[in-house]
């Protein structure tokens, strides 16, 4: 039985409305109840009674954010407008990530261009310490002109198999309701795969070096300071028990389906229209996948071979 890491693009499509819900109703939580600044100070704005924050980046510094708490499972979202104008080199990011060396992390990282071009999304699966999983995807709106929700659904469930009982996790990222991106667990396969409890970040800074054409397309800096806009602060997840060892065991209770909604069957896995989206943007949005890098690769890892 596979379970899956599912990243998702979502605009509104058919048989998503429900999963919105949780995302869209969130711009009333201030900041400051579930979030703290953790570097940049002085390159962050709060308004609107705490409920926007901004972040700018000038060649003095960027800045970052972080969930006070660590989670062990949830439906996290973040509404986000990215930097406008000429932003090449310039890195937005936002993601799940554990602390110590072999940490998990899930990453969105909005890669800026000349203005005029796309936006690229690149996503990004850490597991014990081990990433080097990138899929590019050009986005096909405009994420400057409007806030737009990014969430993460990440959640376990407890099924039968073969008469054994297994726990499943299961992550999903969404862009207002479309999927981009699934990364299924292979454990079996020798695959490491996220499940350390971990905390919600966001960033704002220069990635020049790589960001843009490979790093060919350098930082513009007299369009700076450049600018990215979060709201949405408030935060649908299960709040994890960090033991003394710095394993990130997460707290079973996290995976209760009784206790959390994102838990429950209707989040396991995609409908017939949230494939046929997924399907869509692979075919004519993705423009890298680390799975067909054969200059990288040139035997597929392993989880490659089951794709969906």
């Amino acid at each position: 039985m596979a379970f899956s890491v599912l990243i998702y693009f979502v605009f509104l499509v058919l048989g998503c409305r429900g999963l919105m819900v949780a995302s869209q109703n969130t711009d009333n939580t201030s900041f400051d109840q579930s979030y703290q600044v953790t570097w940049g100070f002085d390159h962050v704005l709060s308004s609107n009674q705490g409920r926007e924050i901004q972040l700018s980046m000038d060649k003095s510094s960027g800045a970052g954010f972080e969930s006070k708490l660590s989670y062990g499972s949830g439906f996290f979202n973040l509404r986000i407008k990215l930097p406008d104008r000429d932003s090449a080199g310039v890195v937005t990011a936002y993601y799940l990530t554990s602390i110590g060396d072999k940490h998990d992390e899930l990453d969105f990282e909005f890669l800026g261009n000349r203005e005029g071009k796309p936006y690229t999304l690149q996503t990004n699966v850490f597991a014990n310490g081990h990433g080097n999983r990138e899929q590019r995807t050009l986005l096909w709106f405009d994420p400057t002109a409007d806030y737009h929700t990014y969430a993460i659904l990440w959640n376990l469930h407890q099924i039968v198999y073969k008469e054994k009982s297994m726990y499943l996790w299961d992550f999903r990222f969404f862009v207002d309701n479309i999927p981009i991106r699934v990364f299924k667990n292979n454990t079996s396969k020798g695959v490491d795969y996220p499940s350390k409890a971990m905390k919600i970040e966001a960033s704002l800074w220069d990635g020049d070096s790589w960001a843009t054409d490979g790093g060919r397309t350098k930082t513009d800096w007299a369009y700076a300071p450049f600018k990215a806009r979060f709201r949405g602060f408030h935060v649908d997840g299960c709040s994890a028990q960090i033991n003394n060892n710095n394993s990130n065991k997460v707290n079973g209770d996290c995976y209760s389906e009784n206790n959390y909604f994102w838990n429950t069957r209707k989040y396991q896995r995609l409908d017939s229209d949230q494939r046929r989206a997924y399907e869509n943007v692979r075919k004519n949005y993705m423009n890298y996948d680390y799975c067909t890098d054969r200059s990288r690769y040139p035997t597929p890892p392993p989880e490659c071979l089951d794709q969906p």
